[in-house]
């Protein structure tokens, strides 16, 4: 079992595979599914520390093309979430958003509440391109942040 995880990790700690694979944890975490993709990030970094920039950007187009799913199913869920229009919540919710605008998806990479920020942003029917903008700008940053930190601490 050790030999088969092993090989499995090393497969993964390829660029050219590492690389497709965090693509693939990025677009998934940035959907509502629980699943942290900045794990994946750190840990081909330190199996890969040249590509760096390769993997933030990566890892920030598929964590952008999942919010960007999240805004497409928001806009077809428009009509199903017509019942719940009235709570006070959800007023209060959709008033700070229309304030903001599109800008409010800067704040798509906050964990639990990004993701259905980028949903609501459909449902909204805002401006899909400059939501993804500031979607792909939100997110970026935190990739690249959250990795700079974590490289920093965890350096070997």
């Amino acid at each position: 079992m050790q030999a088969w995880m092993d090989s499995m990790l090393a497969l993964l700690a390829l660029p050219e595979y590492g690389l497709s694979t965090l693509f693939i944890a990025s677009f998934i975490s940035a959907t509502l599914l629980p699943i942290g993709s900045e794990p994946a990030l750190f840990g081909l970094l330190k199996l890969n520390p040249d590509i760096f920039w390769s993997a933030v950007l990566i890892a920030t187009a598929g964590n952008t093309l999942g919010g960007m799913l999240d805004w497409w199913l928001g806009y077809g869920a428009h009509e199903v979430t017509e019942k719940y229009h009235h709570s006070k919540h959800h007023m209060k919710a959709l008033d700070f958003l229309e304030r903001l605008g599109p800008k409010a998806c800067l704040l798509a990479w906050l964990p639990i509440v990004g993701d259905p920020l980028c949903a609501v942003a459909g449902w909204l029917r805002m401006p899909f391109w400059p939501c993804a903008g500031y979607m792909l700008v939100g997110k970026f940053l935190r990739y690249l942040m959250m990795t700079s930190v974590l490289l920093h601490f965890f350096p070997h």
